[in-house]
């Protein structure tokens, strides 16, 4: 009986040391630790709307990019002139370079390259042409390619355009 109650004691007398230097140590590691100051940073979120050609956007009615903090979204862009005329009617791959200098001269106006592209979305009315000459996109994407779709439809805005190329941008804060 003395043996159970002396080895029930000293049980209690280690668990009771155990826990009271748990605690110090927690106590010891709360006190050395300082909390970290942080940084807010608050992007604009005031969307900034950009129109490349104001008389044919305005005439359609969209902008063709919006920019709201760190992220811009820009319309598809089609093969046509100023006055909003299809250009480069039946060529393809002049339809497609065309699309991609546009939205090249959307991106610097945000001072963006094609590497801040993290979605695009090809739509073609002729997905097969559109395979043929896909590897075009190697001389615009250098770093990686972005995410997106490639998807065949029956129609675009005017029976002219067989392609046309929305993107979607992540500027990082600089």
């Amino acid at each position: 009986m003395k043996t159970t109650k002396l080895t029930t004691l000293v049980i209690a007398l280690v668990a009771a040391i155990s826990f009271s230097s748990c605690n110090e140590k927690t106590k010891t590691e709360t006190t050395l630790e300082k909390p970290k100051p942080t940084e807010t940073v608050v992007a604009d979120e005031t969307p900034d709307y950009f129109l490349l050609r104001p008389e044919v956007e305005k005439a359609y009615g969209y902008s063709h990019a919006v920019k709201i903090g760190n992220d811009i979204k820009i319309s598809g862009a089609v093969s046509m002139d100023d006055e909003g005329n299809p250009t480069a009617v039946g060529d393809f791959e002049q339809q497609m370079k065309n699309c991609y200098v546009d939205l090249d001269k959307i991106l610097k106006h945000y001072g963006c390259t094609f590497d801040d592209v993290v979605v695009e979305n090809v739509f073609t009315t002729n997905m097969p042409k559109f395979l043929e000459v896909a590897a075009y996109r190697n001389e615009i994407y250098k770093k990686q390619f972005p995410t997106g779709s490639w998807l065949g439809v029956k129609e675009l805005a005017l029976p002219e355009f067989l392609i046309e190329i929305e993107l979607e941008v992540h500027k990082n804060s600089k």
